[in-house]
């Protein structure tokens, strides 16, 4: 009995192999699909292909918006940083203008110093900081030229 059994299971495998192997070489000899398949199955090809195309287009419009969002948040960070900055100025000026008004409003006489302070060396020379000396010798070639 087990030895029927086997020997049915052995055939189907076998018929199975030989099927596989058959329509392989069907479509490997271009025998596999048929215009009559075409013919049936022409709609729903049809609709794959639209379906494909349409995937096709939605990810392209996904990567050209990604890349311009990456735009966008880039000109954000600079527009953000100037902000910081123009502020930084504006609260600048509005400080040092508080300072002069309770400055005048309390007559402590001080004024605003454009230049530098100078430095006093330990022998007790009296210097201007680096930055003050290179603007003089500058401007000290200039007039001599």
């Amino acid at each position: 009995m087990a030895t029927e059994k086997e020997t049915k299971k052995q055939k189907t495998k076998e018929a199975i192999r030989q099927e596989l192997k058959a329509r392989y070489q069907n479509l490997r000899g271009g025998r596999g699909v048929s215009i009559e398949f075409f013919r049936r199955h022409g709609w729903l090809l049809s609709i794959l292909l639209v379906v494909v195309l349409s995937l096709m287009g939605l990810r392209y419009k996904t990567q050209t918006r990604m890349v311009e969002i990456k735009r966008l948040n880039q000109q954000l960070e600079r527009a953000k940083s100037e902000k910081l900055f123009e502020k930084k100025q504006y609260m600048t000026l509005i400080r040092q203008t508080k300072m002069n008004e309770l400055v005048t409003a309390n007559r402590l006489n001080l004024i605003h110093q454009e230049q530098p302070p100078y430095e006093i060396d330990g022998d007790g020379t009296v210097s201007a900081p680096d930055s003050l000396n290179n603007s003089t010798k500058t401007d000290s070639n200039e007039t001599e030229e």
